[in-house]
């Protein structure tokens, strides 16, 4: 029973890739369930990677409202009327099309196992969508909670630079 003048919720809703989310605290999430969780196990997206699930590698990294966030780290219920966008929200719906940030990752081999990748490109999208014309100082900053096992981080620099020069309609 809620005390007076509280109200307890039992749904969260929330955009995600642009497409409302409406899910009951209790059957589809449960209060502790993390934001990255609740995108893997209830919305099945699964380009969202489990990492170190304590917010060290930012594999897990997603935007809200625009800003990375780490999913590990934020709860679901946190994240009522919120807009995310997941790496599966980059590509066009209409069309298929990747997004060009993803593309330059493909065409500068910035990734090898792509464990970080979806991580990476978020991190990256929240700078590009801040800064157009980013340098490699900027790059680094932006990318400074994310981690690469396997090392090809001066691809992933060439990559959103070159991101960075392509014009795009959004």
């Amino acid at each position: 029973m809620a005390k007076q003048g509280v109200t307890e919720r039992t749904v969260v809703t929330f955009n995600v890739n642009g497409s409302p989310q409406r899910l009951e605290i209790g059957i589809e999430v449960q209060p502790w369930h993390t934001l990255l969780q609740t995108l893997r196990d209830a919305l099945n997206l699964q380009g969202t990677k489990i990492g170190c699930s304590h917010g060290g590698c930012g594999f897990c990294t997603v935007l809200r409202e625009g800003k990375p966030i780490l999913a590990c780290t934020a709860l679901t219920v946190e994240c009522e009327g919120a807009n995310i966008t997941t790496i599966e929200g980059l590509q066009d719906p209409a069309t298929g099309k990747l997004d060009p940030l993803q593309e330059a990752f493909i065409d500068n081999f910035a990734f090898e196992c792509g464990m970080c990748t979806p991580g990476m490109i978020m991190s990256s999208k929240a700078l590009l969508n801040k800064k157009a014309e980013p340098t490699e100082q900027d790059v680094k900053e932006a990318l400074s909670g994310n981690i690469c096992r396997c090392g090809p981080y001066p691809n992933i620099i060439k990559a959103v630079i070159a991101a960075s020069k392509v014009k795009t309609n959004g």
